[in-house]
């Protein structure tokens, strides 16, 4: 099984949400059957660590991101993943129009998916730091949701 987290610039929602599924897939002995990965929708960051301010919050949490890195969405990871899931109704907006007609994933808006108050991933870039503790909120929230859905589907 593997779960693609999709954002904008893949240095902020994304590689956090990636972080934190890791880490609860740990927890919960799933961390071998289950692959994780994130990507932007842009190509501003790739090849760059997350946002700084996010690595400090997640890193305040237990969550290491140091090794991550941001890429850019291709339609090959239509075919490479399982589920695909957007931060915001935009990159689903974004993501849906590169969806090649023979692709596999399941393409869903993260939080909507698991009927969270928010639908949305707000993006904490331009904000102050609680921003960023907001969007971890969320995140381990819908995490938590995902890796009951991923238990049950193995």
């Amino acid at each position: 099984m593997r779960v693609l987290f999709v954002c904008l610039g893949n240095i902020c929602r994304s590689p956090a949400a990636e972080g934190i599924l890791r880490q609860k897939l740990r927890k919960a002995g799933l961390s071998a059957q289950i692959e994780v990965d994130s990507a932007g929708t842009g190509d501003w960051h790739v090849g760059n660590p997350p946002d700084s301010r996010m690595r400090s919050a997640a890193q305040a949490r237990g969550y290491d991101l140091s090794g991550l890195r941001g890429r850019q969405v291709s339609t090959a990871d239509f075919a490479a993943f399982d589920l695909i899931l957007a931060m915001d109704n935009s990159n689903l907006s974004n993501l849906a129009k590169v969806q090649p007609a023979n692709g596999r994933a399941e393409l869903d808006l993260f939080l909507r998916r698991y009927g969270l108050a928010v639908e949305q991933v707000p993006d904490p870039y331009y904000g102050g730091d609680d921003g960023f503790e907001n969007v971890l909120d969320l995140l381990e929230q819908a995490c938590d949701a995902l890796v009951a859905e991923l238990e049950g589907r193995l």
